[in-house]
């Protein structure tokens, strides 16, 4: 169980590029990041606003000389300092990702990154190498893969409780793109405008979610050929997505089914994992994060509660809260950022024996994550047709 001890010792010295006052997605970072006091948020170009960035920064408790208008200020000055950031965050669009994490990592400090990583996997390759020489951790943040009960279906399917897998069924919907984006934010219309989204929508923005928790739930499953359906129902969307439905065969005969969309209306938003092998089926779903149901042919349905004793070593080690008090998505970014935190450490250390062994969502997960949108979208442009993945 984890408790807050300090596993990394001192805290890192962590600054954030974007995740400023007016998006969500910078509390989920800080959250996750100060939860365990493994970071230190010293420094940030907090917004495009520059004043605006200032004032956030100086409310979050950070020195005013430390909140900078620009990323490329934020490295500059930084990387002269004694006590300069070790880590930065990029908590911002997009189609800033591979600049703002090339110019970090070239000036020798380590990367959180927001997802889907960058556009392409030839950028993604590019950074990884770049990382492996300058001995830098990329660390990728996909949500609910810290979550215990994630941990525990791993577990399960690596012990041969579920049998031979079968089948994969994955959905995340919401219905909040339901309507046009006549007085959509700015945070919904760079997300549906392709020179700062990317290649897709909806399966970069929630989709690769669902891919990414099942690759740590079934990490020896190879897809060898998809089919993507995807359409835009708002037409001021195009061709970007804002649902699409993708069918995937593994290499074993398994078969996997993939729902994602913005326009399921009147839904405030789910993920659900199922997972069927030859034995029994497990399922979970972040509307009910503290349950799991296990499901063995032939005998009553069994709902599993995260924290207790009779779950796998691998969700017990995770978990925060306890069985009485339910684990969420907070907690699950604490244990990502933790996992991210442990490497950075190991990596100043060299010591390549811990990093072997070590869970943490990194350079390999972000391109995995990229390279399914570059084959969905691929499919999706041969009129929804079967492509061999590559």
């Amino acid at each position: 169980m984890i408790n807050g001890e300090k596993t990394t010792g001192q805290a890192l010295r962590w600054g954030m590029v974007g995740g400023g006052r007016t998006g969500q997605v910078g509390y989920k970072h800080r959250t996750g990041a100060q939860r365990d006091g493994t970071y230190q948020l010293l420094a940030g170009a907090f917004d495009l606003d520059a004043e605006q960035g200032r004032d956030f920064g100086r409310n979050l408790g950070v020195a005013e000389e430390r909140c900078y208008a620009t990323y490329q200020e934020l490295i500059a000055s930084e990387s002269q300092r004694a006590d300069g950031v070790e880590v930065v965050s990029v908590a911002t669009p997009n189609f800033s990702h591979y600049e703002i994490t090339r110019a970090l990592l070239q000036a020798g400090i380590h990367v959180v990154c927001e997802k889907p990583l960058f556009f392409t996997v030839a950028e993604c390759v590019e950074i990884k190498k770049l990382a492996e020489e300058k001995g830098l951790i990329v660390g990728v943040t996909y949500g609910f893969t810290g979550h215990p009960l994630v941990h525990q279906m791993a577990a399960m399917v690596a012990k041969g409780m579920l049998g031979d897998i079968r089948l994969i069924d994955l959905q995340y919907t919401h219905g909040f793109n339901a309507g046009d984006d006549s007085d959509a934010s700015e945070a919904v219309k760079w997300r549906t405008n392709p020179k700062t989204s990317g290649p897709t929508f909806v399966l970069g923005d929630i989709g690769t979610h669902l891919y990414y928790l099942s690759e740590v739930v079934l990490p020896e499953l190879k897809i060898e050929k998809l089919l993507c359906d995807r359409k835009s129902f708002i037409a001021s969307r195009e061709p970007l997505e804002d649902h699409a439905t993708v069918l995937m065969h593994y290499h074993n005969g398994a078969r996997g089914r993939l729902w994602v969309t913005s326009v399921n209306a009147g839904n405030m938003g789910s993920q659900r994992y199922r997972f069927v092998g030859s034995k029994a089926s497990v399922e979970w779903s972040d509307a009910h994060p503290d349950q799991l149901s296990y499901e063995i042919q032939g005998e009553p349905i069994r709902i599993l509660h995260h924290g207790m004793p009779y779950l796998e070593a691998e969700s017990l080690a995770l978990d925060r809260m306890g069985a009485l008090h339910t684990e969420g998505l907070g907690d699950s970014w604490a244990n990502i950022y933790l996992w991210i935190a442990q490497a950075i450490r190991a990596q100043q250390r060299a010591d390549q024996v811990f990093l072997a062994g070590h869970h943490c969502p990194g350079i390999d997960a972000g391109t995995e994550g990229v390279r399914w949108l570059e084959n969905c979208v691929r499919s999706a442009d041969a009129d929804a047709s079967w492509v061999e993945y590559t």
